[in-house]
């Protein structure tokens, strides 16, 4: 299949598993449906709690899949060696702001086993690299949800509180925060530390020098010197276009460590969404860590339509007149040629096209 004859959505598939299994990741296929009690047990994991759901030949309760990488870490190896996996899946869930259960392609890649500074800063770099095949007009928003446990962690606070307040982080809402540690009984210095961290956002290296410069407790620094490598290596690889942004957070209870989300111009919503999911894996009895991200293709019908206009190269038209035989010989012969050749009637409405053979009786003539 030629380049201009592919939809928006199918060159950039095709360029992301190019560009996913040119840094050794493995296409990896999932069935269309899983035991809904997965979903059930991990609901905070999923973009929507709705799930199709359906009964099985033997009365188990099947749903199809609203997610792809409960899937694939619910049939890893947990044979300790790392596996790096990619995808492009079917998905059945109910959009953001929308109505209805949707049939949604998204296209991604997991990394399992074993995620040290250079495994995270690579999947970034390909997060990063996977919006600039959509366009060159993208930004890749980081966070580090280390970070910011590590200011909570020096708060007797209970889990509810917790995930409360990396809800307001998440909504920049520095008056409900304000409110929030203060019904809480949070110290003072812990309001100060969550408040200039929401208010740390930028470019990622110059931002990450401001937010070593405060203080913060220990376990908040060994993220950020993690953070720091991971950035050193974005810059090294020429990515500019990393923001570090705190309000990028996620349940604690299955992200740990780095996570991002990532934008393009043209589309209101974020495109591309992934992070680290060591609790994940935990909690699936599974052992080592992990981090992935999905690109959701849906998104780009948003984009202008880059349908070309040109749809075949040759047109070979005929009318009653026309031996079929011959048909057959001057469409082969242009299909030869290497040309996307369409043949139709001479009284049928032409579509645009390089070159028109006609085999009418009047050119007979």
């Amino acid at each position: 299949m030629k380049p201009d004859t592919l939809t928006t959505q199918e060159r950039i598939i095709f360029e992301l598993r190019e560009l996913y299994q040119s840094y050794g990741y493995r296409p990896y296929k999932v069935g269309k449906f899983e035991e809904y009690d997965l979903y059930m047990r991990n609901k905070k994991f999923l973009a929507s709690e709705q799930v199709l759901t359906f009964s099985d030949t033997n009365g188990k309760l099947k749903a199809l899949k609203p997610d792809v990488t409960l899937s694939i870490v619910k049939n890893a190896k947990d044979d300790g060696r790392t596996q790096k996996l990619c995808y492009t899946e079917t998905v059945y869930r109910v959009p953001r702001n929308a109505y209805g259960f949707r049939e949604i392609m998204q296209t991604g890649l997991e990394c399992i086993g074993r995620v040290d500074d250079y495994a995270a800063g690579e999947v970034l770099i390909l997060a990063a690299r996977s919006l600039n095949r959509i366009s060159e007009r993208y930004v890749l928003d980081v966070s580090d949800v280390g970070v910011l446990s590590g200011v909570l962690a020096e708060e007797p606070i209970g889990d509810g509180e917790c995930a409360k307040l990396l809800s307001l982080v998440g909504e920049k809402n520095l008056h409900g925060l304000s409110a929030a540690c203060a019904e809480f009984g949070v110290s003072m210095l812990t309001h100060q530390r969550l408040t200039a961290l929401v208010a740390a956002c930028g470019p990622l290296s110059e931002t990450l020098s401001r937010v070593e410069a405060l203080d913060l407790p220990e376990m908040s620094r060994e993220a950020l010197a993690s953070l720091s490598r991971v950035s050193d290596m974005l810059a090294d690889d020429g990515i500019t276009q990393v923001n570090l942004d705190f309000s990028v957070v996620n349940d604690m209870d299955y992200y740990n460590g780095l996570v991002f989300r990532g934008f393009v111009e043209g589309i209101p919503s974020g495109i591309l969404a992934g992070g680290r999911y060591d609790n994940l894996l935990l909690r699936m009895g599974k052992h080592g860590e992990a981090i992935g991200f999905a690109v959701y293709l849906d998104q780009l019908d948003r984009l202008a339509c880059t349908k070309p206009a040109i749809e075949n190269d040759a047109l070979v038209l005929y009318d009653d007149t026309t031996d079929p035989q011959e048909i057959i010989r001057a469409a082969n012969a242009l299909r030869a040629r290497g040309l996307r050749c369409r043949v139709q009637r001479e009284d049928e409405p032409c579509p645009i096209c390089r070159e028109v053979v006609r085999l009418t009786k009047e050119v007979e003539a």
